[in-house]
């Protein structure tokens, strides 16, 4: 530290000052030179050094003195032979070796270094070192044999802004070995935490801190205090460096780490969540109740149910916080993917896209005519062309008019309305409407004007026909060139391009035009905005207001029309129309399962063997799963969605219905054995079926939980949905499901009707199980049949030329989703999307958005960009002129407009449009050309002698508010006001601008999609060669933006993500199959290979059947891997645990035992279903729904019931040694078991059954011993 200086305050013994012996004034020094150590410091860590008392004049340096000041004290340096100061060339050394100690721990943060250095170069060298050093204590030594005084003490008046800015600059520096802060090493005994300002230099000019040479008595002097300070001091108050500041010798900024300046602005962190809570209390408590009640013993079925019940309700709970997301863009465009990125981008510099709401109207029995024009010649006018139905059209732009509660008065179009050039406040006549009414400014007198025109000798009447003619080939004029003198531009002051006025017209031929286009914009509010809700309320009027006149029998138009509310209202009533038919095809589904799952044995016991109780239990705990599942994500703040609604209810049904058929058809189908009760029957069955219910289930939930991995929020939604419904549907089933059954079959034991239990039917069951009426034909015709040598080729050949053949087509499937499949039949949006691919010439608009990083007031930069005199020629708006010169490959109709562009020729010396007052209180200001040439006489910028003009960096920043603040007029048209003021708010600035082109007609996703493709690869050209501009920051971009891309953007990456997320749900089937089945990899592979079949042919039978393949059909497609486990692995297992000998038997008896349970569990319970689907009035339901899940399910059925036994019955897997050995020790037990009942019925009273519980009658007997060995024989070929 340095070395005339104490590093802090110490309390000790003070030396009582002495007074000053020389004048204060600027230029004097107070000490000169060095003289030796102090003799009152015992034990330094350094030579305490002192100086000699010299009041004399400050020196001049020169040469090595000069040098070295220069490099210790920088801030001193004046210039060599200008540079005075009042410290020897030892000194500095001394100086330079006590700041290196300081540097050690300050170097970190440059400017706390420099303004460390600061204070101790104006102490020790200051050429004013009398103003503000003030000596208060000297002594007599000897020094080199000469008797000398040196300085002991003194006073350093410093300014507190002086202090402070120092002391903050170095307050957070850290020290990175121990973390802690390098002020707490010098601030004494306050440390970094009480240290201040005072106290740090406290410590510096203590010399009983062994660092310091001498006692230094910092005095801090607010601003403008006098007290206290002597007569002629001036407390030095030189300039301190911010940390986040750079050095004037080349230091960079301080860290964030030690300058919290330099520290980013960062969002607050993320308050700690509460405690877990649920419904209101301690949630570990309530899971421990929960648990609790699971954990119980139940013996009885009712508690059982009790505990589902409960469970359900709190997960259901969670219903009260769902939210549905009906956003399209939130719903198909994840919010990381760059589509997403871009719009965010772009809305947070421009305002969203403003909401259109749209009329195309055409008069197809009305004929045209010739019009002979003084001007234009002859020209054909198409029978829409004419005045009476422009001035019908006039009139029904002034109809909407209604009453706003949320304005409280009456609304206009005034308060939505988007008006580019009065935002603020704006009246009717300032709102964008843009038809052909506009070329007239909406008024119907200058519609009617007429004037009589000489041209060339010749006279004729003029009138709103030549005026039409010239403004659609001169949008821009505010005249025209007929005597009648109006102007083009519309009444809001902008121009309307006849694309958007007429439209079905051919080469630029707008006499022609067969139909007339007519568009409101508003503005687009946020949701919670009450002025959105008042946009919705104009909307809704509109579309009355149209919807009346369209019915109204004397209008002479044919016309369609939309809003911007109109496709979510649309899709939302097609919603809720066709939920009746979702709820028609759930009910047919129950009715199916409680018919089909009942015995039937007898006309008299319908009542009792009917199992309408047991599908109507099924059909509720598919139910509750999907309620418990819906209601945990609404728990943790996931978002459902309108396909969530229609989908995932029938892919639990049509699993869940699959595991209720297999569990309930062997329970039918077992025999109870000798002392065995019902719930150990119902136990054992169980244990058979459960393994492959765990298979599948597991299987799918797996599946579907990595494909919740998708970035399509509305896959990933619908993924995490299904995933738990699956789960939890399979969970109820193990549990509420069979308390149901068992309640069931103690019912019918009973001979009890079902829903009339208290009557007894007196006919008994029969003795033998019930095998139903599918599982015998399948026995006895269908497997041999399907299973004969010959019939094995055929179906082997047949399939694997169906797959090769879907291959084929799987690549020319058609990706995309057309907007109009989202409407219902019979929407007016159908016609509009017509009109709308008929008659528009051109596109939607798109954005070129700059990113920063790229100097537009260069230049360089200017050229990098223009597409005027002197520009690049492969500038920005170069480049895209290039692309719409090949629309059919670019998409790109319009070339950008640029406001570099006007801005250049607005500041043209040659124009009137920038020039400065000369005259009056604005001289030197801004003068606008409406302003009369006297007052502004002087042009903004000379005119430069080659003619390409281009602003100084100054005359940039200067001019360019003026022009985007300058309104279009007749004197100038290249005004900014409206055109740029938006697209360039942040010019000055540029962290973004944009340049708007026109895409071609747009007609359908496949168009939509190359489009941004094409944009996307423009955009990257332009962006790469704007980077070799001089200064353009490497990370710089432009990007190309409009409304659709955030939809369309899926379709470039749909097929690789649809792979990975197929195989992703497609991996789990194959390893879970291979666990469960004792690592089966023979079983595992057939069973992936055969659901692969059936994926690749749906996919084939889509392009066959029309059916594009897009988000929605890859969530049915992720639900066909699902349902194919269904079809196929219930098969794989029983083929797997059969202990026939044959490969062929074993696939007759899977087929039989197995099959029958499949068809009727999973083929036709979803068949009924699927088939009502086709009376939606929904096309996406129709196409993605009924054509897709029927052609998912009828494959499905194929290739398990056809294809899977045969290919079981080549490469199966072999039997199963450990089921075979399980099976002997069964049938070992049983024979034990009737000679142990033999032996006991040789005995008077001594059999006992244990087979019923109290109160129960024997109504099912058992078979006899003959009899149970052949059942049993049957159970063993039954087992899976």
């Amino acid at each position: 530290l340095p070395r005339q200086t104490l590093l802090g305050w110490f309390p000790g013994p003070r030396v009582l000052p002495v007074l000053s012996e020389g004048q204060v004034q600027p230029g004097q020094c107070a000490f000169y030179e060095e003289c030796g150590k102090n003799p009152s410091i015992e034990n330094p860590l350094i030579p305490p050094i002192v100086p000699c008392l010299s009041y004399t004049p400050a020196r001049a340096l020169k040469g090595a003195h000069y040098l070295k000041l220069k490099s210790v004290c920088p801030m001193l340096d004046r210039g060599e032979n200008a540079t005075l100061a009042c410290c020897s060339i030892k000194q500095l050394r001394s100086l330079e070796l006590s700041l290196t100690l300081s540097k050690a721990v300050l170097i970190r943060c440059p400017s706390c270094a420099e303004n460390f250095a600061h204070l101790h170069c104006i102490n020790t060298c200051s050429p004013n070192q009398t103003q503000t050093v003030n000596v208060t204590e000297t002594r007599n030594v000897t020094y080199m044999g000469t008797n000398v005084k040196v300085v002991l003490g003194y006073q350093a008046y410093l300014s507190t802004a002086f202090a402070e800015g120092s002391f903050k600059s170095c307050q957070n520096v850290r020290i990175p070995a121990t973390g802690g802060f390098a002020i707490s090493t010098m601030c004494g005994r306050y440390g970094a935490k009480l240290c201040t300002a005072q106290r740090w230099y406290d410590f510096q000019g203590d010399s009983s801190n062994g660092l310091a040479p001498l006692d230094i008595d910092f005095k801090l002097i607010p601003p403008g205090v006098t007290a206290g300070v002597p007569a002629g001091m001036v407390p030095y108050n030189g300039r301190t460096l911010r940390c986040n500041e750079t050095t004037p010798t080349g230091g960079e900024v301080c860290s964030c780490q030690d300058c919290q300046e330099s520290c980013p602005l960062m969002p607050p962190p993320v308050m700690p969540a509460g405690p877990f809570r649920l419904m209101g209390t301690d949630g570990f408590l309530v899971i421990s109740i929960l648990l609790l009640c699971l954990l119980l013993p139940l013996i009885d079925p009712s508690e059982v149910l009790l505990a589902a019940a409960i469970v359900v309700a709190v997960f259901a709970t969670g219903l009260m916080y769902i939210e549905l997301t009906t956003d399209p863009v939130q719903l198909w465009s994840a919010p990381n993917s760059r589509a997403r990125k871009e719009k965010d981008f772009h809305d947070k510099y421009f305002d969203p896209f403003f909401r259109t709401n749209q009329l195309i109207l055409t008069a197809p029995g009305r004929k045209g005519h010739i019009y002979d024009s003084l001007l234009f010649g002859r020209q054909n006018f198409s029978g829409i062309l004419e005045k009476d139905l422009l001035t019908q059209l006039l009139a029904l732009q002034t109809r909407i008019q209604f009453w706003s509660s949320d304005l409280n008065r009456t609304a206009t179009l005034k308060d939505v309305c988007f008006a580019p050039l009065n935002p603020s406040n704006p009246g009717m006549t300032d709102c964008a409407v843009n038809s052909l009414l506009q070329y007239f400014q909406n008024n119907v007198t200058n519609l009617d004007a007429k004037v009589n025109m000489t041209e060339l000798g010749v006279t004729k009447e003029v009138d709103w026909r030549d005026h039409f003619i010239y403004c659609v080939n001169s949008p821009l004029s505010f005249k025209d060139i007929t005597d009648l003198g109006m102007s083009c531009m519309a009444d809001y002051g902008a121009p309307v391009f006849p694309f958007l006025a007429v439209g079905g017209y051919e080469n630029e031929d707008f006499t022609n035009a067969e139909a007339l286009i007519l568009t409101f914009s508003l503005n687009n509010y946020n949701r919670d905005d009450p002025r959105f809700k008042v946009a919705l309320e104009w909307e809704q009027i509109f579309l009355n207001i149209v919807q009346e006149y369209q019915r109204d029998p004397s209008n002479n138009f044919t016309f369609a029309y939309m809003a911007e509310r109109s496709l979510e209202d649309e899709i939302n009533r097609t919603t809720s129309e066709d939920i009746p038919i979702f709820m028609i095809s759930y009910l047919v589904i129950f009715i199916y399962i409680a018919v089909a799952l009942g015995e039937y044995t007898s006309f008299k016991r319908i009542l009792v063997d009917s199992k309408f109780l047991v599908g109507l239990g099924g059909i509720l705990v598919v139910g509750c799963s999907v309620l418990a599942s819906m209601g945990f994500y609404a728990w943790i703040g996931i978002p459902s969605s309108l396909i969530i609604l229609q989908v995932v209810p029938f892919l639990v049904l049509a699993v869940g219905a699959d595991n209720i058929f297999i569990f309930v058809l062997e329970h039918q189908r077992d025999v109870r054995r000798l002392g065995e009760t019902r719930e150990m029957q119902i136990g054992r069955v169980l244990g058979n079926v459960a393994p492959s219910m765990l298979l599948c289930s597991v299987s799918e939930s797996i599946c579907f939980f990595l494909g919740a991995l998708s970035t399509m929020p509305a896959v990933k939604s619908f993924a995490l949905y299904a995933a738990l419904a699956v789960l939890m549907d399979f969970l109820l089933q193990m549990t509420a499901f069979v308390a149901l059954l068992s309640l069931d079959a103690r019912r019918q034991d009973s001979n009890r009707c079902e829903l009339v239990c208290c009557v007894r039917v007196g006919t008994r069951r029969p003795m033998k199980p019930n095998e139903g009426l599918l599982m015998p034909l399948m026995r006895k015709y269908y497997a041999p049949v399907l299973l004969h040598p010959v019939s094995r080729v055929v179906v082997m050949v047949v399939f694997v030329i169906m797959f090769c053949c879907s291959i084929f087509l799987m690549f020319h499937v058609t990706v995309g989703l057309d907007q109009e499949l989202a409407m219902p039949q019979g929407s007016y949006m159908l016609e509009y999307f017509k009109y709308l691919y008929k008659y528009f010439e051109v596109g939607i608009p798109t954005y070129f958005v700059t990113t920063k990083g790229f100097n537009f007031t260069s230049a360089a930069g200017m050229d990098a960009v223009c597409s005027s005199v002197g520009c690049d020629q492969f500038s920005l708006t170069q480049k895209i002129q290039y692309a719409t010169e090949y629309p059919e490959l670019s998409y790109l109709a319009v070339p950008a407009n640029s406001w570099v562009d006007d801005f250049i020729d607005w500041l043209n010396p040659g124009s009137k449009c920038c020039r400065l007052y000369t005259l009056g209180s604005e001289t030197g200001n801004f003068c606008p050309a409406s302003e009369s040439a006297w007052v502004c006489g002087k042009r903004c910028i000379k005119a430069p002698a080659n003619g390409v003009v281009r602003p100084t960096v100054e005359q940039f920043n200067r001019f360019l508010p003026d022009f985007l603040g300058n309104r279009p007029d007749l004197q100038c048209p290249k005004g900014g006001l409206g055109a740029y003021d938006k697209r360039c708010r942040v010019c000055l600035r540029p962290a973004a601008t944009r340049f708007m082109a026109y895409h071609t007609s747009l007609t359908n996703s496949q168009e939509f999609t190359k489009a941004l493709e094409k944009t996307r690869e423009l955009a990257h050209n332009i962006t790469m060669g704007m980077r070799e501009v001089p200064g353009t920051a490497p990370d710089f971009e432009v990007f190309p933006y409009t409304v659709t891309y955030a939809f369309y953007e899926q379709y470039l990456t749909i097929v690789p993500e649809g792979l990975f997320n197929i195989s992703l749900c497609l991996l789990p089937t194959f390893v879970v199959c291979c666990l469960l089945l004792g690592m089966d990899l023979r079983s595992g592979l057939l069973n992936l290979f055969t659901i692969i079949m059936i994926t690749v042919d749906t996919v084939g039978i889509m392009t066959l059947w029309g059916i594009d393949y897009n988000a929605v059909a890859l969530i049915n497609l992720v639900t066909a891997v699902g349902i194919s486990v269904e079809f196929v692995s219930h098969l794989t297992r029983s083929f797997a645990l059969s202990i026939q000998l044959t490969h062929i038997e074993r696939a007759k008896e899977a087929t039989a035992t197995m099959g029958s349970a499949v068809l009727a569990g999973v083929a036709m319970t979803n068949l009924p279903g699927i088939i009502v689907l086709a009376f939606a009035k929904a096309q996406l339901i129709q196409i993605f729904f009924f054509r897709l899940n029927l052609i998912i399910t009828l494959l499905g059925m194929a290739h398990g019931l056809i294809f899977l036994p045969v290919l079981l019955s080549y490469f199966g897997p072999g039997v199963n040694k450990a089921v075979l050995l399980k099976i002997q020790q069964s049938e070992e037990k049983a024979r034990q078991e009737r000679e142990t009942n033999k032996n006991a019925h040789s005995h008077p009273n001594g059999h006992h059954n244990q087979g019923y519980e109290h109160g129960e009658k024997p109504d099912l007997p058992f078979t006899n011993p003959s009899t149970a060995e052949g059942t049993q024989a049957g159970e063993s070929l039954s087992y899976f």
